[in-house]
């Protein structure tokens, strides 16, 4: 057993095997460790987020070290069959890969029985295992932009399928007619951690799929007589957010939630709402919205010019970090920032918005949480008073949102797959300026520089946990910095992850600014008895 640091928070513990990972997990799961706030269990690894103020890393390990990794595994959960074309764009691939003719690769994989390890990448993305050992191919060395939902593919000893449309290294053998994630569905995931899974070939069976509709909630129609907000300009949709959605990782949902919590939770204090109040993450401005109704809204984040027009026709200007007053008929108006990337708005009593999930975040990645909020909807008000505090007058930002072509310095906690890269691609990471590109979104910051980071070799890593702020490395050398909405899990090395300290900074980063990565202490493993071995 390694433990290897991924951040402050976060710790990732090595094993020698799929069967170890799950018995560490599921000791875990019955006898908790104080402190221990989430797992994502991989093929060979345990990703850990834990409460620093409640317990630290070396402890952990001490607490570890005692877990008996020889159990047995749980026992077989039921049997789930799913149809396929087999018809997928690397078959003829995966064929000259095995040594085996197209034929035979479907047989091999029809007559295996597959059983759900993990799920990860994306919600309802299960990792088969089980598989005829013959089937184990790489991934693409060059990932696809976009894998059609339905998807059956292959990388490594794993199968999967694609739930929805996304991005994705893996070998393509397949599709299927089945839907692997539904968020109407209870659960959402088809495929459940300990789940049988077989594949039948449609081609051969003949069989016909008769797909289950699940019942859709009737779409909540705006109330014009209550309380609202009706937008009248959003040239990037605004999203609702709130400090994420944990606790279903076991459907592969990660965390999402705001990228500047400092801004978010400064916008909530404005209006005087409980925290973790969702509000409207607004991204380069331009969003413009008349009220209906009387409202005490706050803004915080990157600075927008604001704008009111009353319904008499009057202008006048209004102060971010400062509650603003409406009354009916007004029109408010947010300009570009001058810096940085993204604002949250803010309304007195909160916005009247149902939870995904038990939370308000809104995943881009995995299209989980309430629907983007677009030019023409209305946004009802709750309008509510219990549970208010005052309004806060004294709010400031608590950084400096940083230019386009500014460069901002990111701390840096390396880790756990430092030592996959030579001493002069650590060297690059930290040295070179990172130019941020506009191929960059909540899900990741997309970096270009002069020179790639190397790596010692190009071995596959298996699919593992990812924590936001990671810092992963793909065969291109380029980096890719994850923020909110990145992947549960993730099969390129990770060389180190920002401070959580300076998330918030880098969810306010913008395209063409440059980072410089700052590691703020050696690569070290982490040890029970609080020394480290490198």
């Amino acid at each position: 057993m390694r433990i290897l640091p991924v951040s402050l928070t976060v710790l990732l513990v090595e094993l020698a095997s799929l069967h170890e990972t799950l018995a560490l997990f599921a000791s875990l799961s019955t006898e908790p460790v104080d402190g221990i706030e989430e797992m994502v269990p991989a093929a060979r690894t345990l990703m850990i987020r834990f409460r620093p103020d409640t317990i630290d890393a070396a402890r952990i390990a001490e607490a570890l070290a005692a877990r008996d990794l020889s159990a047995a595994p749980p026992a077989a959960g039921q049997l789930v069959e799913i149809p396929v074309r087999y018809d997928g764009e690397d078959l003829n691939d995966v064929a000259a890969l095995t040594g085996l003719g197209v034929d035979e690769v479907i047989r091999r994989h029809t007559e295996s029985e597959f059983a759900v390890a993990f799920c990860g990448f994306a919600p309802g993305f299960g990792y088969l295992v089980g598989g005829d050992p013959a089937l184990a191919v790489p991934r693409r060395q060059s990932p696809r932009t976009r894998i059609p939902a339905g998807s059956v593919a292959l990388a490594g000893a794993f199968s999967g399928v694609y739930p929805q449309n996304s991005p994705g290294g893996w070998q393509i053998i397949g599709t299927t007619p089945l839907k692997m994630w539904d968020i109407d569905r209870e659960p959402g995931a088809l495929l459940q951690p300990g789940y049988r899974v077989r594949f039948l070939d449609m081609a051969r069976t003949g069989r016909t799929v008769s797909l289950a509709q699940t019942p859709r909630k009737a779409e909540r129609q705006p109330d014009l007589s209550a309380p609202h907000f009706e937008v009248l300009a959003a040239p990037m949709p605004a999203l609702f957010q709130d400090l994420g959605r944990f606790g279903q990782t076991g459907q592969g949902v990660s965390s999402s939630g705001a990228l500047d919590r400092s801004a978010f939770n400064a916008a909530n204090r404005l209006a005087g709402n409980p925290a973790n109040t969702p509000c409207l993450e607004l991204t380069l401005g331009g969003f413009a919205f008349r009220s209906a109704a009387r409202a005490v809204i706050g803004l915080a984040g990157a600075p927008c010019p604001i704008t009111i027009e009353t319904a008499a026709g009057a202008v006048y200007g209004a102060e971010a970090y400062r509650p603003i007053s409406l009354e009916p008929g007004d029109t408010v108006r947010l300009g570009q920032p001058v810096k940085g990337m993204r604002s949250y708005l803010s309304v007195r009593g909160g916005f009247d918005v149902e939870p995904v999930l038990g939370s308000f975040a809104t995943d881009t990645l995995a299209v989980v949480g309430p629907k983007p909020v677009v030019t023409g909807a209305v946004l009802t008000l709750k309008g509510r008073t219990a549970g208010l505090a005052s309004v806060s007058l004294d709010e400031a930002p608590a950084f400096e949102p940083p230019l386009a072509g500014e460069i901002v310095t990111l701390d840096v906690v390396l880790g756990p797959r430092t030592d996959w890269f030579t001493q002069k691609g650590l060297e690059t990471l930290s040295a070179q300026l990172w130019t941020v590109t506009p191929q960059s979104s909540r899900v990741g910051i997309r970096l270009a520089g002069d020179l790639p980071v190397e790596r010692r070799d190009t071995a596959e890593l298996p699919s593992e946990g990812t924590a936001t702020g990671a810092i992963q490395i793909p065969h291109s050398g380029q980096p890719v910095l994850f923020l909110a909405d990145h992947p549960l899990t993730g099969g390129y090395p990770v060389i180190g992850a920002v401070a959580d300290y300076h998330l918030d900074l880098a969810g306010q980063i913008p395209v063409n600014a440059k980072i410089r990565f700052r590691p703020i202490a050696p690569f070290a493993e982490i040890s029970a008895t609080g020394t480290n071995d490198i």
